[in-house]
């Protein structure tokens, strides 16, 4: 007889674990369902399935292989062993709680150190050149960086428990998980990380150094996502060819994303044109909710009317009210719709389907159509360059 698939809420494991490897374990090593984990988490049963796929295919990788075995003979053992562990290891210390000899075991790094040393080791590898070595038969893992004499040098020495917690959280990853010495570079995922625990570093010294503006330091899980760059602004002042550098965040949008993806024919799948035309929306909606309230009621504009009234109109620059007004009126239901979403509101593409009720997939189709229309909105009401600040 197989074993009873056990409740989800049964076993806890460190705060670093993904949610997908929590899943792949407890599915794997005590049995409990796609659907039942589905229902505890709130999920679809096709992503909980996914995610146990996912960390199935990749136990190639030697340190995801070696973290998911020492979480699972830590965190998911059967709850009879659990108990007998707990019991024997009592023994143990009552009958050698004299003994001063350390013995060095495996064991699952906590939140904390985990963070400590994602510090020390991601701003490493952010070095050019810069590689995590591990082999099976090195008991830790080596930061090594290429020379311009074609050398290398070590630069840190990290355990290989963190290691393993660093790859099973995808800030690492390895071309050749086959190779006698496997060789991680840092991920997309590891430099917002990285940003993250930076952000988080700061709020900690400024709260232990009482200084009084920490509660307006920056939020860490926003840090992780901001990617700054900058740009030339016109001040409209004088002969109005006066400009000036403007540092914005470039993830901030979610045409940014797009437009670094590539259509079947390898061309971005949105054009300069078309960001530029859902840039000008956006600092129209800006300026038009500049001044003492910023309650403009644009929601109105939506067809669902899912995010509520706001009360009476701001008191922003009417002329970039009205090109607002002019510009999602002329594209209509639908189309206005999603470009106020994504270009105005922020919202990811995921949430814009998910509100209106549209299929997976299909909003980034509809977004562009949209920008298009938009394009040619502006174009026919204001001619190429318009009256864009920027």
């Amino acid at each position: 007889m197989g074993r009873q698939p056990a409740e989800p809420g049964v076993w806890t494991t460190p705060n670093w674990v993904p949610d997908g490897a929590r899943h792949y374990l407890l599915h794997t090593e005590t049995g409990v369902t796609i659907r039942a984990l589905a229902r505890a988490a709130g999920l679809h049963a096709s992503t909980v399935l996914r995610q146990v796929r996912r960390f199935e295919s990749r136990r190639d990788d030697p340190l995801i292989d070696e973290g998911l075995r020492q979480l699972g003979r830590t965190h998911f053992a059967p709850v009879a062993a659990q108990q007998q562990h707990k019991e024997a290891r009592a023994v143990l210390q009552t009958k050698f709680a004299s003994d001063t000899t350390t013995h060095t075991v495996p064991k699952t790094p906590e939140t904390a150190e985990l963070a400590r040393e994602g510090r020390r080791i991601l701003r490493r590898l952010c070095e050019t050149g810069a590689v995590l070595a591990v082999a099976r038969d090195m008991e830790k893992a080596v930061v090594v960086r290429d020379l311009p004499d074609g050398g290398q040098t070590r630069t840190a020495v990290v355990a290989r428990e963190v290691a393993q917690a660093m790859a099973l959280n995808d800030w690492i990853t390895c071309a050749d998980p086959s190779a006698r010495i496997a060789r991680y570079r840092i991920s997309t995922a590891g430099r917002a990380a990285l940003k993250r625990l930076l952000a988080e570093a700061e709020v900690e010294a400024a709260k232990t150094r009482d200084d009084p503006g920490f509660g307006e330091a920056q939020s860490p899980f926003a840090a992780q996502h901001r990617d700054w760059g900058e740009r030339k602004v016109h001040d409209g002042g004088g002969s109005g060819t006066e400009t000036r550098r403007l540092r914005y965040n470039l993830a901030e949008s979610p045409l940014t994303a797009l437009a670094r993806r590539k259509d079947k024919t390898g061309n971005p799948f949105l054009s300069d044109d078309l960001v530029a035309a859902g840039e000008r929306l956006r600092e129209d909606f800006e300026l038009a909710q500049m001044g003492p309230r910023v309650t403009q009621n644009w929601e109105r504009f939506l067809t669902g009317g899912d995010r509520g009234s706001f009360g009476e109109a701001g008191s922003g620059p009417e002329a970039a009210r009205k090109r607002v007004q002019d510009a999602l009126t002329d594209l209509g239901p639908g189309l206005g719709d999603v470009v106020l979403r994504c270009c105005c509101f922020l919202e990811g593409l995921e949430t814009a389907e998910k509100r209106m009720g549209w299929s997976a997939r299909s909003g980034k189709i509809v977004l562009r159509i949209a920008l298009g229309r938009l394009k040619r909105h502006y174009e026919d009401h204001h001619g190429r360059h318009g009256p864009m600040i920027g």
